[in-house]
């Protein structure tokens, strides 16, 4: 699980867009339907693109999967989009998620730039974005596994 910048400070920003969960509480969660879906879910969170870029170009070789928030990045990081493409290509998949609903937010916020690498795409169900994700990333790992 890759964060991207602000997230760190979720539960207090912005709590009418992006909820009271901390992103402590995301992390255990996610963690906790890891271990029921088989799943060993490692989080970070980065505020920096070339962070971000260079924990995505590290997945292959020591995760199956990623699932990303690029936050602000989603909509103007050629970077982070490049990134993804590269790994996916080397059977790295990709799902981002969103705590709120991109599409219904500001005009500059309805375009991802990395939507169209990623496998799926899940918003708008606030920390349960998360959880659906994970959902969706371990079955596109159980269909390569069969």
């Amino acid at each position: 699980m890759i964060h991207g910048p602000n997230l760190g400070l979720l539960g207090r920003r912005e709590p009418e867009i992006y909820g009271r969960t901390t992103l402590a509480e995301i992390d255990a969660a996610l963690q906790a339907l890891g271990s029921e879906l088989g799943l060993e879910v490692r989080c970070l969170q980065r505020d920096g693109e070339g962070e971000i870029v260079s924990a995505i170009g590290a997945a292959p070789g020591s995760v199956q999967g990623i699932l990303i928030n690029p936050a602000a990045y989603t909509h103007t990081s050629v970077a982070i989009r490049d990134a993804l493409a590269a790994v996916a290509g080397m059977g790295v998949p990709a799902v981002e998620v969103h705590l709120s609903q991109t599409a219904a937010r500001d005009e500059f916020r309805q375009r991802s730039l990395v939507a169209g690498v990623c496998r799926g795409t899940v918003a708008g169900f606030g920390a349960g974005s998360y959880l659906l994700g994970l959902r969706g990333l371990a079955a596109l790992l159980g269909e390569a596994g069969a």
